[in-house]
């Protein structure tokens, strides 16, 4: 049979029907270990009692408004993150992608309002920012942008972690620097905390807005409610989205009031964007991702890690290396990810392939600690068979 949805992905031969914490079940009633988290999503996990809770009674009261009117909900969670964060303002996107949009435009309408031909956006090789023609521009990448043109102008991208070029390129003409903390899509690269502070002297001295992009390190993943906490700077913009809605669709961009002044009534807008049931989610998750679970992330990273490093002196034909930061991992390998992948499919075991040659590991950040044990003794057991 042939499938009606567009063929954009290379779907695995898998569909699941339900899920619960960090398992999923399978149509034939097989269960799942899932390390992907939905591509780092569901971060309380499948079904969190929690968000159908939460979900379950808003859905019984009101679901979509528009933004046409206030929506008590969509204050509460912006009022959540304004208090934990940088940030004076919020607005509610229902998704990264989105949340990329309104970044590019918030700090191009910041120059346009000041009356500066400051345009050009930097970013940087690896990077992901969605799918998008806007994010795709900015990203750069072949595979990303060929068949797409003619492509946004305005952006320009550097080499990753080479400080010369970011040097020469931040100049009193770079409207901002758009990075993420830590790339996902481009093989789990972590930015050191001393580059993300000399990014924000650098940006300080020029006046370059900056716009850090934790769509899929942000929320809890990293130990820290976001990744630059671990730097102790602060961006100008920031995009979120994935792991915020718990599993329900939701983004956001949190600015300082200085970077958005320009977004003033009629400049941007969205439909969905901040309706009450996404809200009433995100709010419960922001709830549940405080300081002592943060703490425990912290904890549960260190033994996978560890556990992690032990595979890796056990296959060394198959595994190279580990990188990143709290529950966003990678497995530097050998050989293709994707044939990891595949062969953690046979021990019934969900992982991610990345760019760079990297299998990346996103439980959700609540996964109890015998189930990474399972994780790392499936993942065992899949090396032994791609090395036999």
């Amino acid at each position: 049979m042939i499938s009606p949805v567009l063929p954009t992905y290379n779907r695995a031969p898998l569909a699941f029907t339900s899920g619960a914490g960090s398992w999923l079940t399978a149509e034939d009633g097989s269960r799942y270990l899932d390390l992907g988290a939905g591509i780092a999503v569901n971060a309380l996990g499948h079904a969190h009692p929690a968000l159908v809770e939460a979900l379950t009674a808003q859905a019984q009261n009101l679901w979509h408004v528009s933004n046409l009117y206030r929506i008590p909900e969509q204050e509460r969670l912006a009022q959540a993150l304004v208090d934990r964060t940088f940030a004076d303002t919020v607005f509610f996107t229902n998704s990264g992608t989105e949340a990329a949009e309104l970044a590019i435009k918030m700090a191009r309408k910041y120059w346009y309002d000041r009356g500066e031909q400051r345009r050009e956006i930097l970013t940087f090789e690896g990077a992901f920012h969605g799918r998008s023609t806007g994010a795709i521009a900015a990203a750069g990448s072949e595979k990303m942008v060929k068949g797409f043109g003619p492509l946004m102008p305005g952006f320009r991208q550097l080499p990753w972690g080479d400080h010369d070029a970011l040097r020469a390129a931040i100049t009193r003409d770079a409207a901002a620097v758009m990075i993420e903390p830590i790339q996902g899509e481009g093989g789990i690269r972590t930015l050191p905390d001393a580059c993300l502070k000399g990014l924000r002297d650098l940006c300080d001295a020029t006046g370059t807005l900056i716009i850090f992009d934790e769509v899929q390190c942000g929320v809890g993943r990293t130990g820290k409610l976001f990744a630059h906490e671990w730097a102790g700077v602060s961006p100008d913009i920031m995009m979120v989205a994935k792991g915020i809605g718990g599993g329900f669709p939701l983004g956001a961009v949190l600015a300082t009031e200085n970077a958005a002044s320009g977004m003033v009534a009629g400049t941007h807008g969205s439909t969905y964007g901040g309706n009450p049931l996404g809200c009433a989610v995100g709010a419960r998750v922001l709830d549940l991702i405080d300081d002592a679970f943060l703490e425990a992330v912290s904890q549960k990273a260190a033994q996978f890690r560890q556990g992690l490093e032990g595979l890796i002196a056990s296959h060394p034909a198959i595994f190279e290396s580990v990188r990143g930061q709290g529950l966003m991992l990678g497995l530097k390998c050998k050989v293709a990810p994707t044939e990891v992948v595949k062969a953690a499919y046979a021990q019934h075991l969900l992982t991610v392939p990345a760019a760079d040659n990297v299998l990346r590991l996103l439980p959700a950040l609540n996964i109890p600690g015998s189930d990474i044990t399972e994780a790392l003794a499936r993942l065992d057991r899949a090396a032994a068979a791609l090395a036999a």
